[in-house]
């Protein structure tokens, strides 16, 4: 492929500079990137791309390349959380959970742990702005700063979502690359998987939010319970999360079967919510309008530019460097993985990374004659616990900022560093252990 892959590798290079840059564009950076790489693979058949033929480059990155599965899964479990947040049993949940706790301490530490059980099965930051009008209600009454309980909101709904197939694009897209299934998130080989690994995390962190949270006082709250639209969203989601079990459990070697079930779910959903609810068309078309299409699109670029990435063989390369650093050590390379991982993603768009790496992870494992899941789990709790390190480091940081500075109080960078500098290294350090306990053997 010669000096080509290293035309790519600068085409890729520039675009995460650019996505970095001009976070508000990106979706433009990675598209126009993915572009010219197919343009170059139709060009120049065989020298990027591994097939013949002047229109192989854009058949195998429309049909080979872009994990179709996880795009139809990212948008059908969109639609039903968007629904799910609609109906209001969310906050009527949290409602319950502030009557019968004894004191708002341990209010406040439910409401963060229910908002990380929330964000296992919905997107994040769809997550904190239904929980967002919970705690801003409750520190209203308690006439406090928001602030910290909003860090708290994003930082739970973060980590919480790397526990499952549905609950953010990395998982999805880790499972896509390890051909894991709903399953397999929670036993894999007979040991427990990423999903109790991260649940270790979310002990810790509550423990942390707690003595956070302990001065606040004793005094209890009773709140007004939030009426229930309908619960029909809740069932719809219960079937999405036991039907991707069950889904899980049958033999195919159709790609698409997960993908098509929860796109099937989301279509139901809509139709629901239209006929049901008696929806007007322009009201749907607010609905779908309102999902994250950014995310989606982002996602077909940097899937296209990876793949060419990966064919280059470039990836592969990386993975050698990597290897000869670490010496064969295998702590070092869980070290520098994880420490790695924490940081970039601290700063830079974990999606684009965590595409890029993880075969350059599973790569290094297999190298050094190892479990890839003890590289790959790194990678994937470094880059997405990680995301919590800075104010906008996950697209949820950045709409909690927004909502407490609407309320009259910005944030300040070091407040967010107070909390989320030591609930970040308590969490990664706590998953971090647990998973060398259960997979460095």
């Amino acid at each position: 492929m010669g000096a080509l892959k290293y035309v790519v590798l600068a085409i890729a290079v520039l675009m995460y500079l650019l996505v970095i840059l001009f976070q508000n564009k990106k979706v433009w950076f990675t598209s126009l990137a993915a572009a010219v790489v197919i343009i170059l693979g139709i060009l120049f058949p065989a020298q990027i791309f591994d097939g013949e033929g002047r229109l192989f480059a854009l058949t195998h990155s429309l049909f080979q390349i872009i994990n179709w599965n996880v795009i139809m899964i990212y948008l059908g479990s969109m639609t039903i959380a968007a629904l799910f947040l609609y109906s209001n049993v969310p906050a009527r949940i949290a409602d319950g959970i502030i009557n019968n706790s004894k004191n708002t301490g341990i209010a406040i530490v439910l409401i963060l742990g229910m908002t990380g059980i929330i964000s296992i099965f919905v997107e994040n930051v769809a997550t904190v702005l239904v929980m967002a009008p919970i705690a801003l209600a409750l520190c209203k009454k308690l006439d406090k700063n928001p602030t910290y309980f909003m860090i708290g909101l994003a930082v739970m709904s973060n980590m919480e979502g790397t526990a499952t197939l549905v609950g953010d694009p990395p998982s999805m897209i880790f499972a896509a690359y390890a051909g894991y299934n709903f399953n397999d998130f929670f036993i894999h080989q007979g040991r427990l998987s990423i999903f109790f690994i991260i649940q270790a995390g979310l002990i810790a962190g509550c423990i942390f939010f707690y003595f956070f949270f302990a001065k606040l006082g004793k005094q209890k709250l009773d709140v007004e319970k939030t009426q229930v639209i309908s619960w029909v969203p809740f069932i719809i989601l219960l079937i999405m999360i036991f039907g991707l079990g069950a889904v899980s459990f049958i033999n195919t070697d159709f790609a698409y079967l997960s993908g098509l079930y929860v796109l099937a779910l989301g279509i139901i959903s809509v139709i629901w919510f239209r006929l049901s609810q008696k929806k007007t068309a322009s009201e749907i078309k607010e609905l779908i309008k309102g999902l994250d299409w950014e995310t989606i699109f982002f996602l077909l670029g940097i899937f296209i530019v990876v793949g060419a990435i990966q064919e280059a063989g470039l990836l592969e390369q990386f993975a050698l460097f990597l290897s000869k650093i670490c010496g064969g050590s295998k702590l070092l390379g869980f070290i520098i993985i994880l420490i790695v991982s924490v940081l970039i993603s601290g700063f830079v768009d974990n999606v684009p990374y965590i595409i890029a790496m993880l075969p350059v992870a599973g790569s290094l494992a297999v190298n050094m004659n190892l479990n890839k899941e003890l590289f790959m789990f790194a990678l994937l709790i470094g880059s997405c616990l990680g995301g919590n390190l800075t104010p906008f480091g996950a697209s949820a940081n950045v709409v909690s900022m927004g909502i407490v500075k609407k309320e009259g109080y910005p944030m300040k960078f070091r407040d967010w560093l107070k909390v989320a500098v030591p609930f970040t290294i308590l969490t990664t350090g706590i998953s971090a252990l647990v998973l060398w306990l259960l997979w460095s053997k």
